[in-house]
């Protein structure tokens, strides 16, 4: 059970805590010499899903019409390559 933690850990987990701890003091060090504090992030997350919420999805949306548009070629074009690499095997 070990290896399995360390493997999905990639190093032993008292290893990997000290490198966590180390690099959360370094990008938390940069980000107060930024001005950044972690509230700031949160309320960038908060306003994201607001404004997501407030248009209605409608960037949802056009994901589905690039969907579609979209696979009028590819999936024509899969068909057929797949029917020319049939008729070769």
């Amino acid at each position: 059970m070990a290896e399995g933690l360390n493997r999905l850990l990639g190093d032993t987990p008292g290893r990997t805590i000290i490198k966590l701890v180390v690099i959360s003091v370094v990008v938390g060090f940069v980000m107060s010499m930024m001005g950044f504090s972690p509230w700031d992030l949160v309320r960038f997350i908060q306003r994201g899903i607001r404004d997501l919420w407030n248009s209605g999805f409608a960037a949802l949306g056009r994901v589905g019409d690039y969907l579609i548009v979209g696979a009028m070629i590819v999936i024509p074009v899969f068909i057929i390559l797949r029917i020319l690499n049939w008729r070769k095997s």
